[in-house]
């Protein structure tokens, strides 16, 4: 099934089931006004849901309407945790080649992962509001799931099932703020602003085959400016699987219903024509194509994010129809 959260005024907003093809939306009320009473008792809700989605998708619903992303709040408006990792590993290769730094060989066995604000996610179609262009805006392409109660101690593979929902994720990042921060060694902080959330989150059984043990086998799409600048595919390189990402997290301790963990910039490793490294699928995110660029020519070109830019951000199925709704956002200054 599909659900989403419709603004309301309120803090947490209302719950709504939406069709396959995300043409029409139901109010939940009768059985959660929220996301998050779904993900406390999920599976006396969750069956519920299913009945109202199926009765949707044939056309039988009384009160369906069409189904606005506009209207939308995050899936989940507001978490008990957002953890996102870094689940791609050519990105941080990338990132270090193109300051001359290897990655340390712990990379390649334990997840990187910081924990992000969850106070404050943005919709969908919300603006990416930032006080100055100077601070490097940048968006970051991702998936995110949204878990049930996982224990302590669980196994990778164990923790695959405490999946619930999948959704998209643009992470935001401001750039320049990162080195100082860094510097700190006490990690991300002012640099990670307000992450957005695709217009709706998904059961498994909606990912079909695409689901692959913790991964999504789809490609992953971002427009910059009207201009489609990355078309990376999201399964094969993804160095950590979902099930590792939360058995990261629940190494020391139990991981609660609500939770959000990402997996960090979709990103694919460059091919060989005619002896030189090419990216022919693009990028997800800014610093990549920086990253890209002063690997090839000693320095970056390309600048970050201006007021008045926009960044689309989908993925679609085997029958070219999306999946989660379209991530559809413009950078905004903050107004006094």
């Amino acid at each position: 099934m599909k659900l989403a959260t419709y603004k309301d005024g309120s803090r947490d907003g209302q719950l709504v089931v939406v069709s396959r093809d995300l043409s029409t939306a139901h109010y939940a009320t009768g059985i959660a006004q929220r996301l998050q009473q779904v993900l406390d008792d999920w599976n006396f809700l969750a069956p519920q849901l299913e009945d109202l989605y199926q009765t949707l998708n044939s056309g039988k619903a009384r009160h369906a309407f069409p189904f606005d992303p506009k209207q939308c709040m995050a899936p989940l408006p507001r978490a008990y945790q957002w953890a996102d990792g870094s689940a791609y590993l050519n990105h941080v290769e990338l990132v270090r080649a193109s300051r001359s730094s290897e990655v340390p060989q712990s990379f390649y066995s334990d997840p990187l992962m910081y924990q992000g604000g969850s106070d404050d996610f943005i919709g969908p179609c919300d603006p990416v509001v930032c006080r100055d262009e100077a601070f490097g805006i940048d968006f970051e392409a991702e998936i995110a799931v949204i878990t049930g109660d996982v224990p302590m101690g669980v196994t990778p593979e164990n923790a695959l099932d405490g999946i619930r929902l999948v959704m998209l994720a643009n992470d935001v990042s401001l750039r320049n703020l990162i080195p100082n921060e860094l510097a700190k060694g006490f990690g991300f902080f002012q640099s990670k602003p307000a992450t957005a959330f695709s217009p709706v989150a998904v059961t498994l059984d909606e990912l079909g085959d695409a689901w692959d043990q913790g991964r999504i086998n789809l490609t992953m799409q971002s427009t910059w400016n009207g201009r489609k600048v990355g078309m990376c595919e999201a399964g094969p390189e993804m160095t950590f699987h979902f099930g590792q990402l939360i058995a990261h997290i629940g190494k020391t301790r139990n991981v609660r219903a609500g939770s959000i963990v990402g997996s960090g910039t979709v990103s694919n490793k460059s091919v060989d024509v005619n002896g030189k490294p090419e990216w022919a699928k693009g990028y997800s995110c800014i610093a990549e194509k920086r990253a890209i660029e002063t690997i090839l020519d000693g320095k970056p070109s390309t600048e970050f994010m201006k007021f008045g830019d926009t960044i689309r951000i989908e993925m679609k199925g085997a029958d070219g129809q999306s999946v989660f709704g379209a991530i559809d956002q413009q950078i905004t200054p903050l107004t006094p």
